[in-house]
């Protein structure tokens, strides 16, 4: 069983390989997602990151509240979505 993490606070130069490289020590990655600004298609600076779910919470524990490139990672498991407007 697979679960999504939430990851924010990233730097917005920020690539996907930079995000697989930070995760890849903790598990196999299923999947990376990191979010854009529709209007713009800039980088928004979060993401979500696919992991087994033993994986995942090892990755949570081990990068939350880190620096990455000069900003404190938030890392925990990703919740979803309330309603609103999109």
């Amino acid at each position: 069983m697979s679960k999504k993490i939430y990851v924010g606070n990233l730097p917005f130069t920020a690539s996907e390989d930079d995000v697989k490289d930070l995760f890849t020590s903790h598990g196999d990655i299923q999947s990376i997602k990191l979010i854009t600004d529709f209007e713009t298609g800039r980088f928004r600076g979060f993401g979500f990151v696919e992991m087994e779910s033993d994986h995942a919470q090892t990755a949570i524990e081990a990068l939350n509240g880190t620096d990455f490139n000069g900003r404190t990672l938030r890392v925990n498991e990703a919740r979803e979505r309330q309603g609103g407007p999109r």
